[in-house]
């Protein structure tokens, strides 16, 4: 095991020259973190995790074993991504051509959770803590708060900050006010666009 002042890599995993590592965080067994990689503090990077060259991931994030967090992709702060869960960076993927000036930005915005097994189709935005249920496939942006699952995924129902459902109805043209049962926020929701009161 080697650990520096700020953070600390299990001696099997690698991490290559350029990357910034924040104090706290964490890297465990086989992980490869990769040249000009960014990361948080207070991270945890599981087992057999790779961060590709150029990624940016915030503070106090979540990645749990054998993830892959390919060019292209941003974790905000508090994100959550789940085992096995799978980012993509490239549209029309051929192994005889090479597309490396085509990446496709995939932007996780802060507090979301991404479920076991769900797919993260690049190019689209997953907003302010909302849930990609276990399994998903995301092909279109989600709101914040919202809670997708399913191939497609689709909205299904809303979640509070601190992850507890909300009463706030269907993916509709309405409006709609609730508070969350465990930690009394409040919340609007009009359309698809949810906010905390």
């Amino acid at each position: 095991m080697s650990a520096t002042n700020e953070f600390f890599a299990h001696h099997s995993s690698y991490i290559d020259d350029g990357c910034e590592i924040g104090a706290g965080t964490k890297i465990w067994h086989f992980s490869h973190v990769m040249r000009d990689s960014k990361i948080g503090a207070r991270c945890n990077i599981g087992q057999n995790v790779v961060i590709s060259p150029q990624c940016v991931v915030g503070d106090n994030v979540k990645i749990q074993n054998n993830v892959s967090i390919y060019t292209g992709v941003i974790l905000e702060d508090d994100v959550f991504c789940g085992p096995s869960m799978v980012f993509t960076n490239v549209i029309n993927p051929r192994s005889f051509i090479e597309r490396k000036d085509e990446y496709r930005r995939t932007l996780v915005k802060r507090g979301a959770s991404i479920g076991a097994n769900a797919t993260i189709v690049c190019g689209v935005t997953l907003g302010r803590y909302c849930v990609i249920g276990a399994g998903g496939v995301v092909t279109r942006d989600v709101p914040d708060h919202a809670v997708v699952y399913g191939n497609p995924a689709r909205v299904k129902s809303w979640v509070c900050y601190c992850g507890i459902g909300l009463d706030l109805g269907g993916d509709d043209g309405a409006s709609r006010e609730a508070a969350c049962e465990a930690c009394s926020r409040r919340y609007r929701r009009e359309g698809r666009h949810v906010t905390e009161l």
